[in-house]
């Protein structure tokens, strides 16, 4: 089954850190550009991280300094490690990779979200 399979959510104080996890399965010839977003209740979608395949980053101001992404593409997997949450960070959380299948075809997945909430 083609898809983005998302874990690591959950509940955290402030301060605390959470890791992501997002793993593609399916009939994949590649993958390019990974990548994480978030969405808090009344606001729209915002990019927190992406990466490409050779490992080139770029993160929102908000995620600087605090959240890291990485990936293996032998797992086919994109983490997002975030360090120092704060409530601010309370979101769900959506994986995203643009994927080439064996067809030849070419596609941006999207996870189906996991609830990150940071609070005492």
């Amino acid at each position: 089954q083609e898809q983005l399979v998302e874990s690591g959510g959950g509940l955290m104080h402030p301060g605390g850190s959470l890791r992501l996890s997002c793993a593609a399965s399916g009939s994949i010839l590649t993958i390019a550009d990974m990548g994480w977003y978030r969405q808090a209740p009344g606001n729209q979608r915002e990019l927190v991280a992406r990466i490409t395949v050779s490992g080139r980053t770029n993160y929102a101001d908000s995620a600087k300094g605090r959240f890291t992404i990485s990936r293996d593409n032998a797992k086919r997997t994109v983490y997002l490690q975030m360090n120092n949450l704060k409530p601010e960070d309370t979101a769900v959380y959506y994986c995203t990779a643009n994927v080439i299948l064996m067809t030849g075809s070419r596609t941006d997945w999207w996870g189906q979200g996991t609830q990150v909430t940071v609070s005492s």
